[in-house]
């Protein structure tokens, strides 16, 4: 029988220590990553690639920064402006389809509300969300985003103001 080297147990560790992680931040990655993208299935693509990427630099991670959910939101944020950015938000198509693709897909996709909040720029909706929908003061979120206290303030402002005059849209 050969001892396992002192490297091959930390490994060993760290890959236990993620495979928990990820299933104790997966259900709030997911609604974190739904509300960020729009849709269920958008959602768990995002979650999938930035799980990937924590994964491969976990052990790293760790001695770095002592909040790994707050770096996994961190990462959800930039993939999803970079993913945002590249696809311009419009997708050209020869024909109209007959009927809608997400057809029952998400009853939320048809309030409102989600719609407005879906047409807000990605750094915007990612401060509402995480202000709003997973309840992180201020600090939380600027250090979850990698900005500052003010940049939240102003980045909410904004995303209010947008969605009142939308609201009064509605009446």
């Amino acid at each position: 029988m050969v001892a396992a080297t002192a490297d091959e147990r930390v490994t060993a560790g760290s890959v236990a220590d993620f495979a928990e992680f990820a299933r104790a931040a997966l259900p709030g990655l997911l609604r974190y990553g739904h509300a960020l993208t729009g849709n269920p299935h958008d959602a768990a693509d995002l979650v999938q690639a930035v799980l990937e990427k924590v994964g491969a630099r976990w052990a790293s991670l760790l001695r770095k920064d002592p909040d790994p959910l707050a770096y996994a939101r961190r990462a959800m944020a930039n993939t999803h402006i970079s993913r945002w950015r590249r696809r311009r938000r419009e997708n050209l198509v020869a024909d109209l389809p007959d009927s809608p693709a997400h057809a029952g897909a998400d009853r939320l996709e048809h309030e409102p509300l989600w719609r407005a909040l879906r047409e807000l720029p990605p750094r915007q909706r990612a401060v509402v969300v995480l202000r709003f929908y997973e309840g992180l003061s201020e600090a939380e979120i600027a250090h979850t985003l990698g900005i500052s206290r003010g940049t939240v303030k102003s980045q909410n402002s904004k995303a209010m103001a947008a969605l009142r005059a939308r609201a009064e849209e509605w009446s």
